[in-house]
């Protein structure tokens, strides 16, 4: 099992950082009190092939000190689970101007004491915590996808090995655009199985009809650009930290040229290495 423990400067981005790691499939947990982190680890590990990764938060506004996080971070390696401590800063000027836009008051905020005093005075507290840190990320100047890049550098590996999670779904006009799509193709082009008789009944998932719609040529050449372009737009969503990617084809009534066309699209796809899927939203209806 693997156990990471995330804390910092309070508006440095733990939050931000723990939804990235929900992403990487971490079962995380926000401000857990530091009494029951050593107990929330047995847990864990008594059941670990359902908590493979866990990463849990903890930080100053828990009201605690670092001497009692160490010694429930000792307790934890008596009791055999091993961690990391991933830990997240900005520097003063970035954290004030963060609190100032979203009009929220500093944790350590007190009457007589100024913003700058109230940062300055959690740096210091949690400098032994810093020093204790296995990985450290300073958000100052960084945007989300670099953040998300760092975090997949450190707990996923190699970044020259993501992948996007590739979704091409088929659908209907006459029933609306999918909600969730990034790229949007038009098939109404190719021709139409809907005015075959012998064919209406069928759906793209059949052989005559994929057949059909890829008889003349046009959809075979169709489906040979979208996958050039998307060779060249995936390792541009993965740098900009993107984790899926939807595709929608559509026809008049997503049964027949979509299906089939969205078909073939994961098929060339996934062979060349992608995590593709299809999706057919309307293949059912009337």
């Amino acid at each position: 099992m693997e156990f990471l423990i995330i804390s910092g400067i309070s508006g440095a981005g733990k939050s931000r950082a723990i939804d990235v790691l929900e992403d990487f499939n971490y079962y995380c947990v926000d401000n857990m009190p530091v009494p029951l982190i050593p107990k929330f680890a047995e847990l864990c590990m008594a059941a670990s092939e359902r908590y493979e990764k866990v990463a849990v938060v903890t930080d100053i506004r828990e009201k605690g000190t670092t001497e009692q996080l160490f010694a429930a971070l000792d307790d934890m390696r008596a009791a055999g689970c091993e961690y990391k401590i991933l830990f997240v800063e900005a520097d003063m000027q970035t954290i004030a101007r963060r609190y100032k836009e979203t009009r929220r008051p500093h944790p350590l905020e007190a009457e007589g004491r100024s913003m700058e005093e109230s940062i300055a005075l959690e740096i210091k507290r949690l400098t032994p915590m810093r020093e204790r840190a296995d990985y450290i990320i300073n958000t100052s100047r960084l945007k989300t996808a670099e953040l998300q890049s760092r975090l997949y550098d450190f707990f996923m590996g190699d970044r020259e090995a993501r992948t996007l999670r590739v979704n091409v779904e088929s659908f209907g006009f006459k029933y609306g655009l999918p909600l969730d799509v990034d790229l949007v193709f038009d098939v109404r082009f190719l021709p139409n199985p809907f005015y075959v008789a012998e064919l209406r009944p069928l759906t793209g998932m059949d052989s005559s009809v994929f057949d059909y719609v890829f008889e003349d040529g046009s959809a075979a050449e169709f489906v040979k650009r979208v996958d050039s372009l998307l060779e060249f737009l995936l390792p541009l969503y993965v740098e900009e930290g993107k984790h899926s990617l939807t595709i929608g084809v559509g026809c008049t009534g997503g049964k027949h040229r979509s299906v089939a066309t969205a078909r073939e699209i994961v098929r060339v796809v996934a062979e060349k290495g992608h995590n593709a899927h299809l999706v057919n939203r309307d293949i059912s209806k009337e």
